[in-house]
């Protein structure tokens, strides 16, 4: 199994922009055009997100996929999944501005962790070793380890003023620049708008 990690941009149809794996997952459900698209519309499209963020191997997605697809378990593991994607939403508009997680959500959280903890093993890499987390997916709910870990890693590490929403549109994202004024999702997707738009505002200012 491979160390849950963290990419930057999109992949397969999803948007990895967070910074962290718990925003990333609030980020599934985009607003194009005035609607909202879910991405985690099935299990498949749930794999396929995991995949796209390496935390699952291809013959781990595949098996999964042989084993679970279609099932009502794997049905209601998604449905679980977007109801906790909700409600770290909820969440993180208020902890965004500065109010405190509500303690059912952390009764949650605490569930899932209990239930689908992560595991710690010792890697070797050349000469160097290092304890990496991990988690075992033989079944659709285990899914759930990385997302509460990451969710409950958020909320007691990351500093609060660095977590936004984006100003021109709904993604969220950790702000990791230097200074910490970053206000949109990515460059790619909302800075050069941004830009242009601040740069004529400012020649309108002028004029």
């Amino acid at each position: 199994m491979r160390k849950p990690t963290n990419r930057s941009g999109g992949k397969d149809g999803f948007l990895f922009v967070g910074n962290e794996l718990a925003i990333d997952l609030v980020n599934t459900c985009p607003v194009l055009e005035g609607e909202p698209v879910e991405l985690l519309k099935d299990f498949s499209a749930v794999l396929r997100w995991f995949r796209a963020a390496e935390l699952l191997g291809p013959g781990e997605k595949a098996s999964l996929e042989r084993q679970w697809g279609g099932t009502e378990r794997a049905q209601k593991t998604t449905e679980a999944m977007r109801h906790l994607r909700e409600k770290l939403r909820t969440e993180m508009l208020l902890w965004e501005r500065g109010g405190a997680i509500r303690g059912s959500t952390i009764d949650d959280l605490n569930r899932l962790l209990a239930d689908h903890p992560m595991r710690t093993r010792l890697a070797t890499h050349g000469n160097a070793h290092f304890r990496e987390l991990w988690f075992e997916a033989g079944k659709p709910e285990d899914l759930f380890a990385p997302l509460a870990h990451s969710a409950a890693t958020l909320f007691t590490t990351v500093d609060q003023k660095r977590v936004r929403k984006c100003a021109r549109c709904v993604l969220h994202f950790r702000d990791t620049s230097k200074k910490g004024t970053r206000r949109w999702c990515s460059m790619r997707l909302c800075g050069n708008r941004f830009k242009v738009r601040a740069y004529a505002d400012r020649r309108r200012n002028r004029r």
